[in-house]
Order: structure tokens, then C-alpha cells, then sequence
């Protein structure tokens, strides 16, 4: 009994020995581990810093964009009839300094109300008339109320693209950035369109500019919905001669209130210099530069913002819009732009085609202003 007892004792301290061994040798690994990542010779396991491309992005830009290397991309389609006929979705890093840019270059998209959409269509319910309420007694029956309206909105919309090119020895050269060439390429040239666009598009194939929508001079409640109220200023291609600013205030008045909280006046650089001519009585200008490098100029206390699509002063020109944008005028843009890859057509340049669907249209009438030259 004795000697069975001792038997199992000593075989508890060789398992315990065994056991320190294994967390021995396990220490040493972790510590050789350490030491290789600290020289980099397994750099590609550190954690990524804040900013890093990633992989996915890389091997867009080096795999794809430089040597036509399509495998392991994600596809996506321009219709709905198959994925391999839309070309490849933009890493993260291309498509957010594409945007970034569009901001920057494109002002409607500036302060218009943008949405982000996963499919081709997008729709807007906007509720017309309201639901109405009334009082009543504190045990009194509750006559039932009408009911609010709703009208579907569908912004027209279409395929915007760019179709820059470069020459193979280009995309060949590891100094060149491919990268940030593609994004200001392509962000210039969305800019330049949808700039157009979103002021005075025809709706066909392209967004519906604001310009475009139907207008009339009667007051809000009364026009259909849809079109803009325009305030005449009662010269035919022009100011008034005395007091102009005149015409600014009914401009600004003209707008609700609600409305007026995130307003701004939107107008060319050739209109901007003639109001900024505009005095008061005591000879104090209606214009304020912006303080700050940056800062938008404003104009009766309300930003300006400088849109070169919209008309010179002329005879019945719209030439100045006020109002708040981002409740009135909506752009609707499908989540990511595709690149198709194309070094065939222009040998020895490779096109790179990209396109984003993007649509866009008044949803709220009553919140955008148009001083009329008439």
C-alpha cells in the first residue's frame, strides 16, 4: 500500500516538472515572436495605424489599376441583368477622396440634402396638407380628422462617368500615384457635371435642376407642388434703381420662417459683384466677407454660396436662388462608383470608365426662393 501511494506522488511531480517545461518553452516562442515583429521580419501581422490603405484597397490599386489583374474584385453591375457587365467596385480609400473632393468642387452638393442609396431607384414620400387637429372638452367625444395626403417623389436620375486615360508606362512607374491621379480625375469631372446638373438639368438621363422645375409667382399653399415661387424684381433685367437691396429682403422674407434657420442665397461671381456693390442709407455695404480664411461671405446675414452654373443678370433670368437647400433639393447617389478598365480602344493609354448613377429634384417646393429679373 505504502509503495503504491509513492508511486503516485512521484508521477505527480514529473507531470508538474513536464508542465513547467511546456510553459518554459511556450515563453521562449512568444519572446522569439516579439523580437521578429520588432525587427519587421513579419511586419504584416502588426496592427494596421489609423490611416493605413488596406489590403483590399492595395491590391486594387496595384493589381487592377496597374496591370489589369482582375481576380478577387468585387464586381458590380451597371443594370440589373448581370454583375460582370458593371465593373469593379472603388476600395473604401479611392471612393471617400472622390467624395471629399465632389464636396469641395460641386457647391450644391455642398448644402443640398444627400442620400446614399443601394439600389438604382430611389423613392421620397412627402406628406401634402398635413393631418389636421382640433379641441375638445375633457370627456368629449373625438370627431375623427382628415387625413394627410402623400405623393411619391422619384428624382430623375442617370449615369454619370468619367473616362480619363494614362499611358502604360505611367501606370509601369512606382513613383506615380495612380491612386490620387484616378480620384482627381474623376471627382473634376462628376463635379463639373453634376454641378450643371443639379442647377439646371433637364431631368432626362440626368438629375432635375432646380432652375428646370416648373415656377410661378403665387404664394406657397396655393401653387401645386413641385414648383418654385419666383419674386419679380420690376425691372426687366435688373436691379431697381433705388434701394436694389429692397428686392433681397422680399427675397428673404418670402421664405417661411422654419425655412430661413440654414438658409443661404446661391448666385453666380458676376451677380455676386453687383450686389456687393449694394449700400445702405448710411452707406454701409449689405455685403460681409467672411472674417475667417474659409468662411462663406454673407449677405443680410445669410451665406453666400458661388455657383457658376447659375444665369447672368438678364431679362427674365433666374439669377438668384434663396432657401434652405437641405430641406428642399435632394440627391440621391448609389453607394459606390465602378471602374472598367479599357486598354484596348486608345493603344498604348488605358481608359479607366467609371460611372455612378446619380439623381436629383426639388422635394420641397415651399423651401426654395427665385428672384426673377422681370
Amino acid at each position: 500500500m505504502i509503495e503504491v501511494k509513492a508511486d503516485g506522488l512521484e508521477a505527480s511531480f514529473e507531470a508538474l516538472e513536464r508542465d513547467e517545461d511546456g510553459v518554459q518553452a511556450l515563453k521562449d516562442e512568444l519572446a522569439l515572436l516579439k523580437r521578429r515583429i520588432d525587427e519587421g521580419v513579419i511586419a504584416g501581422q502588426r496592427p494596421a495605424l489609423d490611416g493605413v490603405k488596406s489590403a483590399a484597397g492595395q491590391a486594387f490599386v496595384e493589381q487592377y489599376l496597374r496591370r489589369g489583374v482582375e481576380s478577387g474584385l468585387e464586381q458590380k453591375a451597371i443594370g440589373s441583368s448581370s454583375d460582370a457587365i458593371g465593373g469593379y467596385a472603388v476600395p473604401r480609400e479611392i471612393d471617400e477622396a472622390i467624395d471629399k473632393t465632389l464636396v469641395a468642387i460641386s457647391p450644391i452638393r455642398a448644402i443640398a440634402n444627400v442620400v446614399k442609396v443601394g439600389t438604382a431607384g430611389y423613392r421620397k414620400l412627402v406628406s401634402t396638407g398635413g393631418t389636421p387637429s382640433g379641441w375638445v372638452g375633457f370627456e368629449a367625444a373625438r370627431p375623427i380628422t382628415n387625413t394627410g395626403t402623400f405623393t411619391e417623389i422619384v428624382p430623375a436620375n442617370g449615369d454619370l462617368y468619367a473616362n480619363p486615360a494614362a499611358s502604360q508606362q505611367m501606370l509601369d512607374d512606382a513613383m506615380f500615384d495612380v491612386e490620387a491621379w484616378l480620384a482627381s480625375e474623376i471627382a473634376t469631372e462628376f463635379a463639373r457635371a453634376e454641378g450643371m446638373a443639379f442647377v439646371k438639368g433637364s431631368g432626362v438621363s440626368q438629375p432635375l435642376g432646380y432652375l428646370s422645375s416648373p415656377n410661378a409667382v403665387t404664394l406657397d399653399g396655393v401653387r401645386p407642388m413641385g414648383t418654385l415661387q419666383t419674386i419679380g424684381t420690376g425691372v426687366l433685367g435688373g436691379f431697381p434703381a433705388s434701394n436694389p437691396q429692397d428686392k433681397l429682403l422680399d427675397l428673404v422674407q418670402s421664405l417661411r420662417q422654419p425655412y430661413r434657420q440654414g438658409a443661404v442665397f446661391v448666385m453666380n461671381s458676376t451677380t455676386a459683384t453687383s450686389i456687393r456693390k449694394f449700400k445702405t442709407t448710411d452707406g454701409a455695404y449689405i455685403w460681409q466677407p467672411g472674417m475667417i480664411s474659409g468662411s462663406p461671405a454673407t449677405l443680410l446675414g445669410y451665406p453666400v454660396v458661388e455657383a457658376e452654373d447659375m444665369p447672368d443678370v438678364a431679362a427674365n433670368s433666374l439669377s438668384i436662388a434663396f432657401g434652405n437647400f437641405k430641406a428642399g433639393y435632394t440627391i440621391a447617389e448609389r453607394n459606390a462608383t465602378t471602374i472598367l478598365r479599357d486598354p484596348f480602344t486608345n493603344k498604348p493609354y488605358v481608359h479607366f470608365y467609371a460611372t455612378k448613377r446619380v439623381g436629383g429634384q426639388v422635394t420641397n417646393s415651399e423651401s426654395i426662393k427665385l428672384l426673377k429679373f422681370a
